[in-house]
């Protein structure tokens, strides 16, 4: 698991959320849910995927299960407003990944029983602000950025068949854009019994902003982009995302959630 360098004396942080979701301009529900709690400082964005509203209910399941588990087990990890050592890093990781487990196992117990919804699941990126860390957990090809001293990070790795062949050379990032496979995803929360969930942890600074989204906006997004729509701030900000995404085309569902990292 990645590891940050964690501070010793940093300032107490304070965070504010946006979010916005949207059914875009082809589809007729919207399968896609997010969570913002910024009493708990807990976010997450899910894209659901399978037929007759499974997709929507692998969702609204994966994010109301993990909303659950972490509210129940971060009072095990006492004040998470000061900085953490790293035996209580670990917990809150172990935490992010036992609560995406969890609403695996619901999810996929879910499509077994009613056998309209087999075959459903979604994708799952949940940060967590801990202390003076931000705790990640990612399943699919949602995603979560960072964006620092106006300058884009890309947190998580797409779990997708085209990410998995331009990582082994087999083609180019440009070919992966135009990919007929670029939507198959490799891993997913519900799929089956168990999934595997990349956690990281890195250190949180006054000024940051982190975007989660669904591939709805960033499948429209360049990068290069993201700092300039990030500064418009708050509602503004997700607004813009989504307008743009629908602009560009809005052939899937847009679910953004911009949280902004300041100090007391």
């Amino acid at each position: 698991m990645p590891r940050a360098q964690l501070n010793t004396a940093p300032d107490p942080l304070v965070f504010r959320s946006y979010a916005l979701t949207h059914v875009g301009r082809r589809r007729k529900q919207n399968e896609d849910a997010f969570l913002r709690d910024d009493a708990i400082n807990l976010w997450i964005v899910a894209d659901g995927m399978g037929g007759h509203a499974a997709g929507e209910v692998a969702s609204s399941e994966a994010v109301d299960t993990v909303f659950g588990m972490v509210k129940r087990g971060l009072p095990a990890l006492g004040d998470t407003r000061r900085v953490l050592d790293e035996n209580l890093v670990a917990q809150a990781s172990r935490l992010v990944e036992s609560a995406i487990q969890a609403a695996t196992y619901m999810v996929f117990a879910i499509s077994e029983v009613e056998k309209a919804k087999s075959g459903m699941g979604t994708t799952m990126s949940v940060a967590l602000g801990v202390g003076n860390v931000l705790v990640t957990g990612q399943v699919g090809d949602s995603r979560i950025y960072q964006v620092r001293d106006d300058m884009v990070t890309q947190l998580t790795e797409d779990h997708t068949l085209v990410a998995w062949q331009v990582k082994q050379g087999l083609i180019t990032q440009q070919e992966a854009a135009v990919s007929p496979h670029r939507n198959v995803i490799t891993r997913s929360v519900g799929g089956r019994d168990y999934v595997e969930v990349d956690i990281s942890v890195l250190d949180l600074k006054a000024g940051d902003r982190y975007l989660l989204c669904s591939d709805g906006l960033h499948g429209y997004l360049d990068d290069v982009e993201i700092p300039d729509l990030v500064s418009l701030g708050g509602d503004a900000a997700v607004e813009a995302f989504v307008g743009l995404a629908n602009e560009r085309g809005g052939s899937d569902n847009i679910t953004v959630v911009l949280v902004e990292v300041d100090v007391v």
